[in-house]
């Protein structure tokens, strides 16, 4: 897609001219044009059905004449307004000299693109730019008339933000910005912030999306991933939902990243590892395939660059065939020539039996760089429901690993240990059983994790309260139940470090 092609967008403000993108960031938050604004105008599933593309209930909640409806009807529902009633609201004449709004008829104005609010983590009222008709993240076959547009904030974006590790510093790198949202995240906690992409027209929303949110602006740099970066460049963060389907070819730049099979998230997670600086993170969105005759996990794991510990996380898998489907639906090839819609349908599954894939993981990939000699790499399935945001539970994670790699088991059983609120015991057994098959420990924040234990793991759980050591506690259990308090010394600590791992036990 040329540039010459795109539609007038307005550009970053610029000294000696009035601040417009400003102007209108106060007057869409004078017209509650914020993410509460709009749940109380339009109702809970309005609001809900926007998030699916489908604006035919916010249509029929917007039919009045407030401030608050004529900008959801210009900028959500990308509805021509009436310009004296548009001029009631917003700077209407410097918004069409800059490329917010076009003339539509004589009498009337449209945006050039689509705005949405969307409420930061600390209740920030922030704007996402997108494309008109790709405000959610799924293009819902737009793809397949313009690979050039550049998505909204969907499910995978949210999950990215949620996801993400937030603490000050100094440097953040967000590949593959699209909108701007991680960009838009990390400027909250970042001195510098770099956002790269492919794509320009993705570098100017981006631009839009950070003004328009009264965020400091990026650092933007047009190129692939890590192209663009300067000879030495490190950070302290590093963010990517990368193009990661895996297709046979490149048709949609926002989506298909142009390698064969999962090359690109392999290159982009082994890249990473050389731009971190100590301690630093960096996180990723990716699908991995399942090769008949190899282990997924062990896959993920060689993709884990020197020097780095890794939580790899596999949310969900699908066999060839549903993942097909699914980003066929996505370029919306569903709706056109049958013959047409098999023969890409063949494509993907002559691909995929080409390279022996059987299904498509999706997941989350942390990295941090280590200084220790033994970085630890963990792999695990975990397909049930967590609760968001996760990214004070993935910097936890990495915590509680230098901790148990600084104690060796004797250090362990003089450590003192917390249970972690709200921690729940079930016991589970048939009916009027004396005693229970089995124990589960359930978290109710986080990853929400249940892990069986045995009694002495239970009553172990149930007492830590930072009060006595491990060890102490053990030999209280051994002279309850009777049991050797030295052979129970032994065979305890590698239940301790599950429980600490996991996130059921604190250190005090």
């Amino acid at each position: 897609m040329s540039t010459s092609s795109l539609p007038t967008l307005p550009a970053a403000p610029a000294p000696g001219r009035p601040d417009v993108t400003a102007r209108l960031r106060d007057a869409l938050l004078g017209a509650s044009f914020t993410a509460d604004g709009l749940l109380e105008l339009l109702g809970a599933p309005a609001y809900a059905a926007l998030a699916r593309s489908e604006t035919v209930p916010a249509l029929r909640a917007t039919r009045g004449d407030t401030p608050l409806e004529v900008l959801v009807r210009l900028f959500l529902l990308q509805q021509p307004v009436l310009h004296a009633r548009v001029a009631d609201v917003l700077p209407v004449d410097a918004c069409l000299e800059s490329g917010w709004l076009v003339r539509s008829g004589p009498d009337e104005v449209a945006a050039t693109v689509d705005v949405r609010p969307y409420g930061g983590p600390d209740g920030e009222d922030w704007f996402i730019v997108s494309d008109l008709g790709c405000a959610v993240g799924g293009a819902g076959g737009i793809g397949s008339r313009d690979e050039g547009v550049v998505l909204g904030v969907g499910g995978a974006s949210t999950t990215l933000a949620g996801i993400t590790v937030r603490r000050p510093v100094g440097s953040a790198l967000d590949l593959g910005t699209g909108s701007g949202i991680q960009a838009l995240h990390a400027a909250q906690h970042a001195t510098r912030v770099t956002a790269t992409d492919l794509n320009p027209r993705a570098l100017h929303i981006t631009a839009l999306t950070l003004a328009l949110s009264g965020a400091p602006a990026a650092d933007l740099r047009e190129g692939s991933l890590f192209e663009p970066l300067k000879q030495g460049e490190t950070y302290d963060l590093i963010v990517s939902n990368p193009p990661f389907v895996i297709s046979p070819g490149a048709r949609l730049t926002y989506r298909d990243g142009g390698m064969g099979g999962d090359d690109l998230c392999r290159s982009v997670v082994q890249g990473a590892g050389e731009l971190l600086n100590e301690g630093g993170f960096a996180q990723f969105l990716a699908n991995w395939q399942h090769v008949a005759g190899e282990d997924w996990q062990d896959r993920l794991r060689s993709w884990v660059p020197r020097g780095c510990d890794a939580w790899i996380v596999q949310r969900e898998v699908q066999d060839v065939t549903q993942y097909a489907e699914l980003w066929l639906r996505d370029a919306g090839d569903h709706r056109g020539d049958p013959a047409e819609y098999q023969a890409l349908y063949g494509a993907w599954l002559d691909e995929f039996e080409a390279r022996k894939v059987r299904a498509v993981g999706f997941g989350w990939i942390t990295l941090r760089r280590t200084g220790s000699a033994e970085p630890s790499i963990t792999v695990e399935e975990w397909p049930h429901p967590v609760e968001q945001p996760l990214g004070d539970t993935v910097r936890a994670h990495f915590e509680r690993l230098d901790y148990l790699r600084a104690h060796d088991d004797a250090a362990l059983l003089e450590s003192h240990f917390k249970l972690v609120p709200e921690i729940v015991q079930e016991q589970v057994g048939l009916p009027g059983a004396e005693d229970p098959e089995h124990v589960v420990l359930r978290q109710h924040r986080g990853m929400r994790r249940a892990t069986k234990v045995d009694t002495v793991g239970a009553g172990f759980a149930g007492v830590c309260d930072g009060s006595l050591s491990a060890g102490r506690i053990l030999d209280a259990i051994a002279q309850l139940m009777d049991e050797d308090p030295v052979l129970l010394r032994d065979r305890t600590p590698a239940q301790i470090r599950l429980l600490v791992e996991q996130g059921f036990l604190e250190p005090a």
